[in-house]
């Protein structure tokens, strides 16, 4: 199945989505890389730069260009890899009401605490170029401090994506699946 959603998003909005349904995403996406994330977990919510209520983060560190101050331009804005963030993303759903995390390559071990409340989604990555042609305008920036790659910027997106639901809010986990019929096959190969 193909969906449109927008964000702030709802968990009614994302219960129906299952894995390997695509999903183009618009309205504000805020990026959240490493340093993010524990600048994210650090921080009391009523000292929080932003809103993470019904948001959508994606795992990425954008290059912008600063066209005149405060002003920023996406250069590039591909996925970063999200297993490094797997650790840390239990206790961010404890405490944020994320619903929707994009990035590439599948996260690990967090099915169960996405369960009801969220889902991942994945970018193809190499696609930089390719998805600063859904950026309409950079919002803002958060803890710049932290790098230009490692900071929260707000992206405001218009239909972003192709995005493919790798772990839906069954707990089911696209890439857990099909590492299960990798190892199956491989063993039957073997023998």
């Amino acid at each position: 199945m193909e969906y449109h959603l927008k964000t702030p998003l709802t968990i009614e909005d994302i219960e129906s989505l299952r894995i390997g349904d695509v999903v183009y995403i618009s309205g504000n996406v805020f990026t959240a890389r490493d340093e993010a994330h524990s600048r994210i977990l650090e921080t009391p919510l009523e000292n929080m730069p932003i809103d993470l209520e019904g948001a959508a983060i994606y795992h990425c560190g954008p290059l912008m260009q600063e066209k005149e101050p405060g002003i920023w331009q996406p250069v590039a804005a591909g996925p970063t890899t999200s297993a490094r963030m797997s650790a840390m993303t239990p206790q961010l759903l404890e405490k944020h009401n994320v619903r929707m995390l994009i990035g590439k390559g599948g996260m690990d071990n967090v099915a169960d605490s996405m369960k009801g409340k969220c889902v991942y989604l994945a970018y193809t990555g190499g696609c930089a170029a390719l998805a600063v042609n859904s950026i309409t305008k950079v919002c803002g920036v958060h803890w710049l401090d932290l790098g230009m790659p490692e900071a929260v910027w707000v992206l405001e997106m218009d239909e972003f994506g192709p995005l493919i639901v790798g772990i839906d809010t069954g707990g089911e986990d696209l890439f857990w699946n099909i590492r299960e019929k990798v190892n199956e096959n491989l063993e039957k190969n073997l023998r």
